[in-house]
């Protein structure tokens, strides 16, 4: 592994967006709210061809969910929700609360079977990982450091009690996690952890990176990944592997793309998946919460989704030393839904492939899911008559888009609008069944989050089958 390691050039830092933290103890609502009625019923939407019905059931909850975060130059995001399906075919739903992180357990059909395991002290749902008798959660705890910030942590329940607390940054590595944008997987036998930090002491001292740690069963730190990866990470994405390196791209700042980091961290030269001009804010979103995810083919090949400006012309700066740092003209200035390939998991397949293109609409939220043996289903919320500026828009909300493409990005289905959000993590049931959980509301991006977040006390469970 090649440390991407600052110079005192490179001392942007995550401006403008505010710890999620922030807004997970405020229970007031804007003024303007963020929402329309919500649907208390169970719903069905009409089917497109080849495009099956979005079907919901209606989960209470125990505590309030501010299901809004203040993202760059504090654009209006949705509160990261995380799903994840066990061996057994039962579900999880993470959340969080002002008392900490909620983990609701739900049947297969997204019904709730028992009471929540709340999380005392967890910070943020940064993944999940489902099993048969509880779960792992990736979140952020109280730490003592120089920032005064939290600290990443794995942390499993087994049969509703506690059996490790891992924390994956400290003292001794010269770290914080401040927010963790972040990513777990389990391969059966070890947890992969992919996350934000903070440099706190050492040569990282002040700047922003990224950290991959592998976890054991059991809890233990293992040998593998890397202390200090892309620099800075606007976005992180994971897929657990049998053997060897686990996949993973990210969205580098400094570099200004779209990056395959598996198992090298973010050195020079790591392949370019798509060059961006990634200031933060600027990207389309971090994974997985607000854009993309990683898919994997039955032949190995891979697919991730998210928003893209493209480039019009990319080079290195001249003004950089180093020689790491690029530059990048956008394409455009509104995100646009891109898809991009891997042949395996080092190696890009292509240029990305874009499924909008309007030059006034803003599109965000970006997702990408298998559906069924050979297609994809690609969403995104889209925004009309878009206003843009450092690279953040508000615009007039359209509508949550569905589209199914094939493993070449090829159309399957024409768009369908659909009353069902998606605001973070996907799972795949057994009979490869689409579920996610989602606040029932309909969202207004035409302006910015400067107040508390408004909150729900009920969850929608989608399930979309094949």
């Amino acid at each position: 592994m090649t440390n991407a390691r600052p110079t005192t050039s490179h001392r942007r830092r995550h401006v403008a967006r505010k710890p999620l933290a922030a807004g997970l103890g405020a229970v007031g609502v804007l003024a303007g709210a963020w929402y329309a009625t919500a649907t208390p019923t169970t719903t069905t939407t009409a089917a497109a061809p080849q495009l099956a019905a979005v079907t919901n059931t209606t989960v209470n909850l125990a505590a309030k969910f501010p299901y809004l975060s203040a993202g760059y130059n504090n654009t209006r995001e949705w509160t990261r929700t995380a799903t994840a399906v066990a061996p057994n075919g039962t579900l999880r739903v993470a959340w969080p609360a002002s008392d900490g992180v909620h983990v609701t357990p739900l049947t297969a059909a997204g019904r709730r079977s028992g009471t929540d395991t709340v999380v005392k002290g967890a910070k943020e749902v940064g993944g999940l990982v489902a099993h048969n008798d509880g779960f792992a959660l990736l979140t952020r705890v109280s730490d003592t450091n120089k920032w005064k910030e939290t600290a990443a942590a794995l942390i499993r329940y087994k049969n509703g009690t506690q059996v490790f607390r891992t924390k994956l940054t400290g003292t001794a590595s010269h770290d914080t996690a401040p927010l963790l944008d972040g990513q777990l997987t389990w391969n059966g036998t070890k947890y992969g952890t992919y996350f934000v930090v903070h440099g706190a002491g050492g040569f990282a001292d002040g700047h922003f990176g990224d950290k991959l740690s592998y976890v054991s069963a059991k809890g233990a730190k293992l040998t593998g990944g890397w202390s200090w990866g892309c620099s800075h990470n606007e976005g992180i994405a994971l897929h657990a592997e049998t053997t060897g390196a686990f996949t993973s791209l990210c969205f580098d700042d400094w570099r200004s793309g779209l990056f395959v980091s598996t198992g090298i961290g973010a050195p020079d030269n790591a392949p370019a998946v798509q060059r961006e001009q990634c200031w933060a804010g600027y990207c389309g979103g971090t994974f997985a919460g607000r854009t993309g995810d990683l898919v994997k083919s039955s032949t190995g090949r891979y697919a991730t989704a998210f928003a893209s400006r493209g480039a019009a012309s990319a080079a290195k700066n001249p003004d950089d030393a180093s020689g790491r740092g690029w530059t990048v003209k956008p394409k455009t200035s509104t995100h646009q839904v891109a898809v991009a390939f891997l042949k395996n998991r080092n190696t890009p397949a292509g240029k990305p492939v874009y499924l909008t293109s309007a030059a006034g609409t803003e599109n965000v939220d970006v997702h990408i899911a298998p559906y069924g043996k050979d297609r994809l289903l690609v969403s995104w919320e889209s925004l009309r008559n878009a206003k843009c500026s450092s690279g953040t828009c508000t615009g007039t909300f359209t509508g949550t888009h569905l589209r199914l493409i094939d493993w070449n990005g090829a159309l399957k289905t024409p768009d369908k609008v659909v009353q069902a959000r998606i605001s973070g993590d996907v799972a795949t049931l057994k009979d490869g069944s689409l579920t996610w959980a989602y606040a029932p509301v309909t969202p207004s991006y035409a302006s910015a989050l400067t107040g508390a977040s408004p909150t729900t006390t009920t969850l929608k469970v989608a399930r979309l089958k094949p």
